[in-house]
């Protein structure tokens, strides 16, 4: 993902939550409708959770240190994660007490013109700010459907916007719905029925959020089309004959690990064995701009081998062979 897309996306969404937040408080203090309270601290939360992504990409660019060696890439994935708890706690647990209240003890809107004239100016903004997000996106999403660009992007930022803005278009809809439906009968129970249905978008949204940051967060391998690309610029046929395996982690974003054992010739000299992994490491970072650490292990391919398939034992996460009973 292009940071400053992000950024941008990320920045529009701030400035527009922030105006709506404060408009929503308003109309709340004049009307009394839950859902303006409800929306008002949705709208409260997502600005906190700009915020956090905005703080997420700065640490990120800190420096590799000894005690980490790899670089702070993954402060995005643990502050869009945190954006997720935000979302679930802050904007949809409160808002599901909050119309459970109003349903339980429902009271009739005051100065309704207050809360609608705010929803129709919060549709506004954050269409605007919907926009923004679609537009960034549209330039990294190629031919992938939204659920796909949600689901496979390695840059947290734009899906979460995306997300956000998407759930707080449909919250203003309810919203809008629960105050016009408590106008129209009078009865102050669908007001309060308008925001729990918004406390259970928020909830099933942050839910959602919380399952991809999470993936990102065990760490996930490059795409498909980068995988080709770095199997396609290793083997040269001539000094490396084939990749024997690979194994790729995103350590942030925009950072790559690449880790493989390559198939040299058994007659090659260590000075010709060098050369080759230092020219297919050369190949990697120019098919792949992202891989930024790159371990290339030179190895004599056997069929014999490779037939019995890989070692469960050796792989991360696999049998521990000095565990009791084995």
């Amino acid at each position: 993902m292009s940071a400053s897309g992000g950024t941008r996306a990320i920045v529009a969404a701030l400035g527009a939550n922030l105006a709506i937040a404060a408009s929503k408080f308003v109309a709340f203090a004049f009307s009394g409708s839950s859902s303006m309270l409800a929306e008002g601290v949705h709208s409260l939360a997502d600005s906190g959770n700009q915020f956090l992504l905005l703080l997420g990409g700065k640490r990120a660019q800190r420096e590799a240190t000894p005690q980490h060696p790899f670089g702070f890439g993954r402060e995005r994935y643990i502050y869009a994660f945190l954006v997720s708890i935000v979302l679930f706690s802050i904007g949809g647990m409160f808002a599901i007490y909050e119309g459970y209240e109003k349903v339980v003890h429902p009271h009739e809107l005051q100065n309704w013109y207050w809360p609608v004239g705010v929803l129709v100016f919060a549709i506004i903004a954050e269409g605007f700010s919907f926009r923004t997000a679609i537009k960034e996106s549209n330039e990294l999403r190629g031919k992938l459907s939204w659920a796909q660009f949600i689901r496979r992007a390695k840059a947290p930022e734009l899906p979460v916007v995306l997300l956000e803005d998407f759930g707080a278009l449909i919250g203003l809809v309810l919203a809008l719905g629960g105050v016009g439906l408590a106008l129209l009968t009078g009865d102050g129970v669908w007001d309060g029925i308008g925001t729990v249905c918004i406390g259970v978008l928020l909830v099933s949204i942050a839910l959602v959020l919380a399952a991809e940051t999470k993936s990102l967060l065990l760490g996930e391998s490059a795409g498909l089309e980068d995988v080709r690309k770095i199997e396609a610029a290793i083997v040269d046929g001539d000094a490396v004959t084939r990749v024997i395996h690979m194994r790729t982690l995103h350590l942030g974003p925009e950072e790559l690990l690449i880790a493989a054992k390559i198939a040299v010739r058994h007659d090659d000299t260590a000075d010709k064995v060098a050369e080759a992994i230092n020219a297919a490491e050369a190949r990697i970072r120019a098919a792949v701009p992202i891989a930024r650490v790159i371990y290339l292990e030179p190895d004599i391919y056997s069929e014999a081998e490779a037939a019995k398939g890989p070692d469960p034992a050796a792989t991360p996460g696999g049998p521990n062979p000095h565990a009791a009973g084995h």
